[in-house]
């Protein structure tokens, strides 16, 4: 059979030259006869000479150089065979399905299989699909077997890349190529990548919420005491895992400690909140924690500036929590206890000199509230309309839509009581109008998703912000002055106070004190829920500037369909867990369901039994919910795992893409998870 092996290429080029030559020594002979005939028959038996030796020499030896060109790939591809077989990498060649036709050595030990098992790579490797393996020519990912981690090798070969010359092997469609799988063991670097990850250092700030509100609760003798319990209480806590406390002002300490004790203390849920709230040494409120950790990996600065982020995003929440803020994620742990009400006004007072600076150097302003603008909204904006004028400057509200609630009281400000026909504009055509001289103040909200006009943020050049809701991670970015107080009742009760310290000689027309005063009304319930000595100083100050009780309740009250609706809502309460109320509030034939939702949340509280109340209503193709409780249930938790928000014990959320149904089993199923965590008791 060696003898019907031919010679191509270059190598039958090489051993068949000797033979060409002869035509070029007879080419030479031919020209010797011309010259000599003697010289030319001399030449004429060389060349005759020469070609019968090198066609002996080529039939003799062709054979001898097949055998060897033959033992040699034979030899040649054993070796390659042993060496693969050999091979230190986990080796082993699949089918188009991943089924194993072969594996080296390694891989038999690694696998616990020997080359006669012929089933999927999947019942060795559970992370290795066939979706996978289908889906990419080449394939790498990290699997793991008997605590060792490998990091798996797939490639395609293309039977088209090996056989595209062969006459006697034709491909199918469906079988186009084979699968080769590498393994290479990457356990030991894993644990070094794991144990850099867990001894690289992480920052926090620990700041004292109510330092100064807690010490004027305390004897004078017993305030140092006060103070040493809680540095011992956080220097103790830290110290339990290895972190260094350095503390830089009475009530801030700076923290450091490895990272690998992180994901402790969150499953503890930073039992540091708990401990510092039980230190009594005569004090009539508890001390209260913040905390805000940030980590991002190596860059320290940048853990750093993400630490400050998250103490700032704990503060503006109303303290009393931790903030762990990372590359991609925002937890929030505590924050279940009322905000202190703070009884200095230094802060609005600087507020208010702020925004006096800001209006001097703008020609005009935009405010905005949120969408579907309630009373509190609208009458933070009076406020802010009222300040503008107060400085000769030009100010109009952003306002798409008027519900029942709000349409008296919007009445009261038109061309005859003395106020501009543009006082009020639609966001399209705020978005025309504003330029690099426009201000836009945001009230009653500090999401961006949840103002009249997102838009309108972007091209703003200047922005401020007030509001009394607990922040979050989505909050307006780049304000100029943002003012976020979570203890205030309302937004309403903020401007009331920014108002005292604009200007001395600011004043009020009635229907504008009445505005400000029903947001308060509104939001406290009738001054039941969220109400603080300066929530009562801000009323007082605008029952001065002229605002009526009895004008406002007239304002405020509800037409028949409002009120069965939210009867309806009442009615058909449902209990569940023994102390959560849940209710859907029809929305039919009425033009604001969203208020009659809220007002049915806040009437349920008035049950025997009832911690909190859930009350959904369909409106515009979304599901609003209004949650409210009194003081047991922090409501804002529940709300914002629904991506919503608020306050402790009135919040809400609008969910999109599900019916009221799905919307209730949602909060059911959100309810019994914090119950699991711990979160609600």
């Amino acid at each position: 059979m060696r003898q019907d092996v031919k010679l191509k290429g270059k190598l039958k080029g090489y051993t068949q030259t000797p033979l060409v030559l002869t035509a070029l020594f007879g080419a030479m002979d031919v020209w010797m006869y011309v010259l000599n005939i003697k010289a030319g028959i001399l030449g004429s038996v060389f060349v005759g000479i020469y070609f019968f030796v090198m066609l002996f020499v080529y039939w003799r030896n062709k054979p001898i150089l097949m055998n060897e060109l033959i033992d040699f790939a034979t030899q040649y591809g054993t070796v390659q065979k042993r060496l693969l077989n050999e091979f230190e990498v986990p080796y082993a060649v699949m089918d188009a399905t991943g089924k194993l036709l072969w594996m080296n050595r390694q891989f038999e030990a690694l696998s616990e299989k020997n080359k006669g098992y012929h089933k999927s790579i999947t019942t060795i490797f559970p992370q290795i699909t066939r979706e996978l393996m289908e889906k990419e020519d080449e394939l790498e990912l990290v699997v793991e077997r008997e605590e060792c981690v490998y990091r798996a090798s797939v490639h395609k070969i293309h039977f088209t890349d090996i056989l595209h010359e062969s006459s006697s092997i034709e491909l199918t469609e469906k079988v186009q190529y084979l699968q080769v799988i590498y393994l290479f063991d990457e356990t030991q670097l894993t644990r070094y990548r794991i144990e850099n990850q867990e001894m690289q250092m992480v920052p926090a700030l620990v700041y004292i919420d109510n330092y100064d509100e807690v010490l004027d609760t305390v004897e004078e003798v017993k305030k140092s005491l006060l103070v040493a319990l809680v540095d011992r209480k956080v220097t103790k806590f830290f110290a339990s895992i290895d972190g260094l406390v350095k503390k830089t002002e009475n009530d801030k300490y700076f923290v450091v400690f490895q990272h690998k004790y992180l994901e402790k203390m969150e499953e503890e849920k930073f039992s540091l909140l708990e401990d510092v709230k039980s230190i009594k040494v005569g004090n009539e409120m508890s001390v209260t924690l913040s905390m805000g950790i940030g980590y991002v990996g190596n860059d320290y600065t940048k853990n750093y500036e993400y630490s400050r982020m998250a103490i700032d995003l704990a503060l503006g929440r109303g303290g009393d929590q931790v903030v762990v803020k990372t590359r991609d994620r925002i937890s929030y742990f505590g924050g279940s206890n009322r905000q202190v009400d703070k009884s200095t006004r230094v802060k609005a007072r600087v507020k208010a000199l702020a925004l006096r600076e800001i209006m001097i150097t703008r020609d005009k302003f935009f405010v905005m509230g949120h969408k579907i603008a309630d009373i509190d909204s609208f009458g933070a904006a009076i406020g802010i309309y009222c300040a503008a004028r107060q400085l000769g400057k030009k100010a109009q509200i952003v306002i798409d839509e008027v519900n029942t609630t709000l349409r008296p009281l919007k009445e009261c400000f038109t061309p005859e009581n003395g106020y501009p026909d543009d006082m009020f504009i639609p966001s399209q055509l705020a978005l025309d109008e504003i330029d690099s001289h426009t201000a836009l103040i945001v009230v009653d909200t500090n999401r961006p998703s949840y103002t009249e006009c997102p838009n309108l943020l972007n091209r703003a050049k200047a922005i401020v912000v007030f509001d009394h809701h607990r922040q979050c991670e989505d909050v307006v970015k780049n304000a100029v002055l943002s003012y976020t107080e979570p203890y205030a009742s309302s937004t309403c009760e903020m401007i009331a106070e920014v108002l005292q310290y604009f200007d001395e000689d600011i004043k009020l027309s009635t229907q504008e004190a009445d505005a400000i005063y029903a947001g308060i009304l509104i939001d406290t319930n009738n001054f039941v829920s969220k109400t603080g000595v300066r929530t009562f100083e801000a009323a007082a100050y605008l029952r001065r500037c002229g605002a009526e009780v009895t004008r406002v309740r007239k304002m405020l009250r509800n037409d028949m369909d409002a009120y069965k609706a939210r009867a309806e809502a009442v009615r058909h309460a449902e209990v569940f867990h023994n102390m959560f109320a849940i209710s859907v509030c029809p929305a039919d034939n009425i033009e604001s369901p969203t208020v009659a939702c809220a007002q049915a949340a806040n009437e349920l509280l008035n049950i025997i039994g009832i911690k909190a109340s859930f009350v959904l209503t369909e409106y515009h193709d979304r599901i609003y919910i209004s949650a409210r409780s009194i003081d047991e249930i922090n409501v804002q938790l529940v709300m914002e795992r629904l991506g919503g928000g608020g306050h402790m014990n009135s919040a809400g959320a609008q969910l999109t893409g599900c019916t009221l149904e799905d919307a209730k089993r949602t909060i059911e199923n959100t309810l019994d998870e914090m119950i699991r965590e711990g979160d609600i008791k």
